[in-house]
């Protein structure tokens, strides 16, 4: 009889928590239930994005391995200052979201909305240096295969000698990768500026509180994963080809 009560206890509590928090689903029974689902959720998620990107990974360890002076070469034609200023970009764009989340737990909505605004400035600003460099291939025709008409890829030997041994088909094989890897994790910084614009929206709404601010935990998670991409396609785009030429 006491068990009964307990649970009729337990489920009236619960009833009570979802009159409460309007964001409460109706099969959780309460918010932090509903929290580490979502948590996991997105590290399975997560998980198959690994995998996703680790083929693309295995892609370019192979090809690498079986053009080292052509990957030099055409690593060699990446702008590395901006590179660079992309992958600092990240860094302090992933301190901001870190930021965002905690003011989220304590409840500061005008903090929260700051520092989900710069996050997202600087995942557009990513975007912008990105895209000036997709420009700059399209300028010097480094787009792969025949995706352009008229445009086709074409490897300028006057001011960038071919090296010995390699042909214009090896550095193409490297560029295909280059807009693949990138232009995948590209894909990802815009679903993620959706994902930060859907924050921004309901945190000005006051809807993340102390109590229910899983959306932005979970979406920190995403993040944080998308720059941690850019941390390993950085050097092995930009870096590897310049430490073997020397």
């Amino acid at each position: 009889m006491a068990e009964g009560h307990a649970i009729t206890h337990e489920g009236a509590g619960a009833q009570r928590e979802h009159h409460a928090h309007a964001a409460l689903a109706h099969h959780f029974d309460n918010l932090e239930q509903q929290r580490e689902a979502g948590t996991i959720g997105m590290w399975v998620f997560l998980v198959q994005e690994i995998m996703f990107f680790g083929g693309l990974f295995l892609a370019y360890t192979v090809y690498r391995w079986q053009f080292p002076a052509a990957f030099v070469a055409a690593s060699n034609h990446l702008n590395v200052r901006l590179g660079a200023t992309n992958t600092i970009v990240l860094i302090v764009s992933s301190l901001t979201m870190a930021l965002a989340v905690y003011y989220a737990q304590t409840g500061s909505r005008r903090n929260q909305l700051i520092f989900l605004l710069v996050t997202m400035a600087l995942g557009t600003t990513f975007l912008v240096i990105k895209g000036i460099e997709y420009y700059d291939k399209y300028r010097d025709h480094l787009i792969p295969g025949s995706l352009i008409p008229g445009r086709p890829f074409h490897w300028d030997t006057v001011q960038h000698p071919l090296p010995i041994g390699v042909s214009e088909h090896n550095l193409e094989m490297f560029f295909w990768i280059y807009f693949a890897m990138t232009g995948l994790h590209a894909l990802h910084m815009i679903i993620g500026l959706g994902i930060l614009a859907y924050l921004v929206y309901y945190a000005y709404k006051g809807r993340f509180t102390p109590e229910y601010h899983a959306p932005v935990e979970i979406s920190g998670l995403y993040w944080h994963f998308v720059d941690i991409v850019w941390i390993f396609l950085f050097p092995l785009l930009y870096l590897l080809g310049r430490h073997l030429e020397h």
